[in-house]
C-alpha cells in the first residue's frame, strides 16, 4: 500500500513538474505580446492561446491595415458568420467591410494553427459618449460567433474578455466603461459577474445610477448601427431594454428563448425571461466598468489553469505599466507625459 502510494505521488509530482516547465518555457512568448500590447499605439498581436490556436488581436483595422489586409480580415469574419448562419447573412457594423465602421473596431480572432481556418471571432467597438459634459470612450463587447464544429473547446475567456483586459492594461489600470446588448442570457449573466457597477443585472446591489442613464441614452442616440438596431426600436430607460431591437441589419440574430444559450445559474435565465419579449426581439443593454476588482474576477474565475502563463505575464505586464513605464515617460524629455512637456528646440540648441 506504501510504495502504491509512493508511485502515485511521485507520478503526481512529474505531472506537476512538466506542467510548470510546460509553462515556463510558454513565458516568454506571452511576456511578448504584453509588452507588444502596451506599447503600440494601435494593437496587431497574436497569441497561443490554445494548444493548435493562435488568436490574433487587431485594434481599428479600418484605419491601421492596409486595404488587402483589411479585406483579407473580412473575409475571415464572413466564413465564420456563413458557418454559424448558413442559411442568412449580416450587413452592419464590421460585415459591411466599410473601413469608417472598422477604424473603430477591435477584432479578436481565433484560427488554427496548422490549416490557418478561422473558427471564432469577437469585435469590439469603441464609442464616445458624453458623460457629465465631457466625451469618454466605452468599449462595446460586441458580437462573438463560433464555428458550430469547434464549440465546446473552451474559447469563451478569450472572446469574451481577454480583448478588453489588453485595453485596461494598455491605458495604465485606468477603469473603463463597457457596454454589451444582447438577449442571451449566458451572455448577460458573464458580464454581470465579471464586470464591475453592471446594469441592469438580477444580482443583489446592481443600481442605476446617472453615469448609467447618461451613457444609455448616448448609446441609443448615436450609436444604434454599432449593434445593429435601426432607428424605429424603442428604449425603456427604466430597465435599459431595447423593444424590437433586431431592425437595423442584425436581422440574423434574432432567438427564441428556447434555443438561446442559458446561464449555470438560473437567476439570469430567468431574469431575461422576465423583463425580454423574444417574439417581438428584445435586448437588454448593460452598461458597467472594468476596473482592478473586474480584472482580478475574471483572471481568477474565466482565465483556465492551463493558461497560467498568461496569468503570469499579465500580472508582470500591469506592473511594469504601473510602476516603471511612468519612470521612463519621466525621464524622457523630448515628449510630453501628463503635465510634464518636451524641452523645446531652442533649449535644446542653447545647451
Amino acid at each position: 500500500m506504501a510504495s502504491s502510494r509512493s508511485a502515485i505521488s511521485a507520478s503526481r509530482l512529474r505531472e506537476g513538474f512538466g506542467r510548470a516547465g510546460a509553462a515556463l518555457a510558454r513565458l516568454p512568448g506571452h511576456a511578448t505580446f504584453w509588452l507588444k500590447a502596451l506599447s503600440q499605439p494601435n494593437i496587431d498581436l497574436t497569441l497561443r492561446t490554445h494548444a493548435g490556436l493562435r488568436t490574433r488581436i487587431v485594434e481599428r483595422p479600418g484605419i491601421s491595415l492596409p486595404p488587402d489586409d483589411l479585406e483579407a480580415l473580412v473575409s475571415q469574419l464572413r466564413s465564420i458568420a456563413a458557418k454559424t448562419l448558413p442559411q442568412q447573412s449580416l450587413t452592419y457594423g464590421i460585415f459591411s467591410g466599410k473601413p469608417e465602421r472598422l477604424a473603430r473596431a477591435i477584432v479578436t480572432l481565433i484560427s488554427e494553427e496548422e490549416t490557418g481556418r478561422p473558427i471564432a471571432f469577437n469585435a469590439l467597438s469603441v464609442m464616445e459618449i458624453d458623460l457629465d459634459g465631457a466625451p469618454i470612450e466605452v468599449t462595446h463587447l460586441g458580437l462573438v460567433m463560433i464555428d458550430p464544429d469547434v464549440r465546446g473547446q473552451g474559447l469563451s475567456w478569450v472572446l469574451y474578455g481577454m480583448t478588453a483586459l489588453v485595453l485596461f492594461a494598455r491605458d495604465g489600470l485606468r477603469p473603463k466603461w463597457i457596454s454589451n446588448v444582447t438577449q442571451v442570457p449566458a451572455v448577460v449573466g458573464m458580464v454581470s459577474e465579471t464586470f464591475s457597477d453592471v446594469y441592469p443585472s438580477p444580482l443583489s446591489g446592481a443600481r442605476r445610477s446617472f453615469a448609467h442613464l447618461q451613457l444609455a441614452r448616448g448609446i441609443m442616440a448615436h450609436h444604434r448601427a454599432v449593434f445593429g438596431v435601426g432607428a424605429e426600436a424603442g428604449f425603456d430607460d427604466e430597465r435599459f431594454v431595447i423593444t424590437n431591437a433586431y431592425t437595423g441589419g442584425s436581422d440574423a440574430l434574432k432567438k427564441s428563448f428556447e434555443i438561446a444559450p442559458r446561464h449555470r445559474n438560473e437567476i439570469y435565465n430567468e431574469f431575461c425571461a422576465r423583463e425580454l419579449d423574444y417574439v417581438r426581439g428584445d435586448d437588454v443593454l448593460q452598461l458597467g466598468r472594468i476596473d482592478l476588482a473586474g480584472a482580478r474576477r475574471y483572471l481568477m474565475s474565466e482565465v483556465p489553469g492551463g493558461s497560467l502563463p498568461a496569468l503570469i505575464a499579465t500580472l508582470a505586464m500591469l506592473a511594469l505599466q504601473r510602476l516603471v513605464l511612468p519612470f521612463f515617460y519621466w525621464m524622457d524629455d523630448t515628449r510630453a507625459f501628463g503635465s510634464l512637456r518636451p524641452r523645446s528646440r531652442d533649449e535644446k540648441g542653447s545647451r
